[in-house]
């Protein structure tokens, strides 16, 4: 009987552990965490004749002694862990779950689509401009479904898969249909150790792909522009055609149209996302699907009815002629810088968390030109402030929570002409939340509570 062990009793852990049982393995499914928050999930599949095990740290050593065959992990397991290094000198097969989703449906068309910033908006433009073209291909990956969840279903036209770097060096042998790479900036870099090694990893799942999309706006992708030129490389710029040379994209803006190698697609207006990072983001979007052979007319449909993503810019609420706007979804700086250019100014600014490595010149002059106050919040408060004092900027105050910011953000728009107040934190948000989905969250809560009240 084959065996395998999966690590990581989330969303993608178990429909890996499914997926393996469905293909004749006999499987285990670890977690380090408490076994009373994962003991409805550990009944349940334990039904299912999956043994679990909880509060377990696993060993490659008594794993290799007991026979284990394959080694499958969740994206949030480093990919150099100490116990995965070692199962792999062992001889383990080890994975990511995304390796084991594309092994058992290769056989259908896959959009993989990756970057530092844009994924998750461009991930679900292309989704939805898929489906209104009569498709069945939902989000998987990084949003929507775990990309083993899809097997388990009846099988799709497409799969869209929003990949992270994590998941990319845990799939070596992915190669999609169709490869889209929408910006590059360092990020994750506790993980990776250098800028080369991140964008690397990147590039190996474009290398791969049998056709390629660059968003030919992104500086070090430009850059590197030598490295993508083939027939099977497609680029894309806001810019226009000439633009960017000597770069030649054959998906652009001219005259106010999403222009695709000669032919009128989409008013570029269509798109009810604001910044240009959006309309970048629209122009991947639309070049994946020409790819794909989808009509121009349900392209136009699909960006028409699509209504943004949420922690992305996401508009929350209008409060004495102030927007709230929450782009949680911010975990670094140049997505931090992004969301403040992108907003009408001046602004509130509630930013912090857990911090990050990363060049902030940029996001601390857009803080200069757009915050008339800058809330700090999380791990990162004091060395944000202490960053700000020393660029020259000194209207920030330290609140520590964003119930206390939101609060403090609303006597500041009565007391001061303030447009906006945004919540883009150029964190990570685990200090204080289990993810930017649940920080966002919270920050609506705040705002439909607190605001509703005043």
């Amino acid at each position: 009987m084959k065996t395998a062990h999966v690590i990581g009793l989330g969303r993608s852990g178990i429909a890996a552990a499914r997926v393996l049982m469905q293909q004749g393995y006999t499987v285990t499914l670890s977690d380090r965490g408490a076994a009373q928050r994962h003991q409805s999930d550990a009944t349940r599949l334990t039904g299912e004749g999956i043994t679990v095990k909880l509060n377990y740290a696993f060993d490659a050593q008594v794993a290799k002694d007991e026979g284990l065959e394959l080694l499958v992990v969740s994206p949030g397991v480093p990919w150099d862990a100490p116990a995965l290094m070692t199962a792999r000198e062992l001889g383990i097969e080890t994975i990511g779950e995304m390796e084991l989703a594309w092994r058992t449906l290769r056989h259908l068309p896959w959009l993989g689509i990756t970057g530092t910033n844009g994924k998750t908006t461009t991930t679900a433009l292309v989704a939805a401009i898929f489906k209104a073209a009569g498709l069945n291909a939902p989000a998987c990956g990084n949003i929507g479904y775990a990309a083993c969840e899809l097997a388990l279903t009846d099988a799709p036209d497409w799969v869209i898969a929003e990949l992270s770097s994590y998941q990319i060096e845990a799939a070596a042998s992915l190669a999609p249909t169709i490869g889209l790479w929408t910006t590059f900036t360092p990020d994750h870099l506790s993980r990776h150790k250098t800028v080369e090694n991140y964008y690397n990893i990147k590039a190996s799942l474009l290398a791969r792909s049998q056709s390629v999309i660059i968003n030919g706006d992104d500086p070090t992708l430009r850059s590197r522009s030598d490295d993508h030129r083939s027939p099977r490389h497609h680029w894309t710029s806001v810019k226009g055609q000439s633009a960017i040379r000597p770069i030649q994209p054959d998906t652009y803006i001219e005259d106010g149209w999403v222009i695709n190698k000669g032919e009128q697609i989409v008013e570029a207006k269509a798109l009810r996302m604001v910044g240009e990072h959006n309309q970048q983001n629209m122009l991947l979007a639309v070049a994946a699907a020409r790819l794909a052979g989808i009509e121009k007319d349900a392209i136009a449909q699909g960006i028409a009815s699509f209504p943004g993503v949420s922690h992305r810019l996401e508009h929350i609420c209008t409060w004495r002629g102030v927007d709230f706007i929450n782009d949680s979804k911010a975990t670094n700086y140049d997505a931090a810088e992004v969301g403040l250019r992108s907003i009408d100014s001046p602004a509130v600014l509630i930013a912090g968390g857990a911090p990050k490595d990363g060049d902030d010149t940029a996001w601390i002059a857009q803080i200069k030109e757009k915050a008339a106050v800058v809330l700090l919040v999380g791990d990162a408060a004091e060395p944000f402030a202490e960053r700000l004092q020393a660029s020259g900027y000194d209207s920030y105050e330290i609140v520590q929570t964003i119930d206390r910011a939101v609060a403090r953000s609303a006597d500041i728009s009565k007391a001061q002409d303030i447009k906006t107040v945004l919540l883009s934190p150029a964190c990570a948000s685990f200090d204080q939340y289990a993810n930017f989905e649940v920080r966002g969250d919270d920050f609506r809560q705040v705002c439909t509570k607190y605001l509703g009240e005043l």
